[in-house]
């Protein structure tokens, strides 16, 4: 419980030197009690049996030297309350003889405990992040990788381990975060550019690609990758060194004609996904075909969002993929996101991964728009023609066997074009057509395709389907 005023008494009682009640104030804290019953009876009957023996002493203290030590006990009152009262006692020295002060002590204790579990908290807290802080030193410490942490703003090295310090052909600091050397300053003049103009790329939109650097005495060439992470409040750089020994092979970063720079300027839309289909990497050419503004905004998004059907395009292409190792000129729909459409052709290849491919890989995916050159394909041809040839079977026979036989011309032409889209496979191609495999038989029955299920260009899977 807590009083209005902190430094005001919550129970004030007026004695007479035989320890008789004349009178009782309260504080606003206990105004519901009613403590008339108490005047005219011996303070110790208001206690707890054991404190009597302490209020003796209190009236004997004060009637000596005219005010006694502090007191705890037990008051106990008219409702059946029971609170630990802090007392102590007063002589006046006029006829009512003694005052008693008293203070309620629960709020002391319930701040003091409240104190206890602070303190036990800071303290666990305190071995946990020891904890995390050992385990830390440790693996990084005994990483075989070289490894380093950079103050953003500065470039300067806050922390390595080993690994790095050798790569570096600097000595370890003896204590963490002393050494001052900027990482710039470890290369040669004309790779600093190089590695500052990554780190401006991982500002800008969050990674970038890894540079090949020459490091330590002996100029050994690294591949340097580095992410940004916040601590402490503070951006930091995670940097991560990676012995090349292929070096000499790789193409030079600082060359304009980088692949990195011909795939972005490249007209046909790239994306990098992996064998879950999200992207982990678009040009701007496929942001331009998709209505999107910026590549962050279609990373981790799944491919099959904007390509034909979503989903169903994505599952045949991943599907031909892994099992054929790349898929040419598979023709699909890509639907933009302000709502427009357009013919496009897919290539694309994998590359493996653990699991049977699965997990860990790549997969470089093409995407061209070719609604031009069908707008200007020969007309007489395909569907166009189709119809031309059913418009002219008008009076020669009835309107529902002409509806008849367009749905049914224009049903085996998607089937056939689902089968060669999977390669043959069956189930693919029901997946991609929206039926189910009992159906897809059926229909290559009814067309007679059960039996010569191997079109012009398609590999012979339908058993394995």
């Amino acid at each position: 419980m807590h009083t209005e005023n902190p430094a005001l008494p919550d129970v004030m009682l007026v004695l007479d030197t035989e320890g008789i009640i004349r009178d009782v104030t309260l504080s606003n804290v206990f105004a519901a009690e009613s403590v008339a019953a108490w005047i005219g009876r011996p303070w110790a009957d208001t206690v707890s049996a054991s404190d009597g023996e302490y209020l003796r002493h209190m009236i004997e203290d004060a009637g000596e030297s005219g005010v006694s030590t502090f007191r705890n006990v037990n008051q106990h009152f008219p409702s059946g309350l029971e609170l630990p009262i802090e007392y102590t006692t007063i002589r006046l020295g006029g006829p009512p003889g003694l005052l008693a002060i008293g203070k309620n002590l629960c709020a002391m204790a319930e701040l003091q405990s409240r104190l206890v579990e602070a303190q036990q908290a800071m303290e666990r807290d305190y071995w946990k992040l020891r904890e995390v802080e050992t385990r830390y030193r440790l693996l990084f410490n005994s990483s075989r990788d070289a490894v380093l942490v950079l103050r953003a703003s500065t470039l300067a090295i806050i922390d390595l381990n080993p690994s790095a310090a050798q790569a570096l052909g600097i000595a370890m600091p003896q204590v963490k975060g002393t050494l001052s050397t900027r990482f710039p300053d470890t290369l040669i003049p004309q790779e600093r550019d190089l590695f500052e103009g990554m780190i401006r790329r991982i500002r800008e939109r969050g990674k970038a690609p890894g540079v090949l650097l020459r490091l330590g005495q002996g100029q050994t060439p690294w591949l340097v990758r580095a992410s940004s992470v916040t601590a402490d409040q503070e951006e930091v750089l995670l940097v991560q060194l990676v012995p090349s020994a292929a070096a000499q092979t790789i193409v030079d970063l600082t060359d304009p004609m980088h692949i990195e720079a011909l795939i972005e300027g490249g007209p046909d839309g790239f994306v990098v996904i992996d064998h879950q289909g999200a992207i982990l990497r678009a040009n701007r050419a496929f942001l331009d075909l998709v209505q999107i503004g910026s590549e962050s905004a279609v990373l981790g998004e799944p491919l099959g969002r904007w390509l034909g059907r979503p989903g169903a395009d994505l599952t045949v292409l991943l599907a031909n993929v892994l099992r054929l190792g790349a898929v040419r000129l598979f023709s699909t729909v890509l639907r933009a996101e302000l709502g427009r459409e357009v013919e496009a052709e897919v290539s694309a290849s994998g590359q493996g991964g653990r699991n049977g491919g699965k997990q860990g890989g790549t997969i470089g995916v093409f995407i061209r728009d070719v609604s031009p050159r069908l707008s200007t394909a020969t007309p007489g041809k395909g569907i166009n023609g189709l119809m031309e040839s059913l418009t002219r079977q008008i009076g020669k026979t009835t309107l529902r066997k002409l509806v008849d036989d367009t749905i049914a011309v224009v049903e085996q032409r998607y089937i056939e074009a689902a089968l060669d889209q999977t390669g043959g496979n069956r189930t693919a191609a029901a997946e991609l057509l929206g039926l189910s495999r009992q159906s897809l038989y059926v229909k290559l029955g009814r067309y007679g395709l059960e039996e010569d299920a191997r079109l012009p260009g398609r590999p012979d899977q339908l058993s394995a389907a």
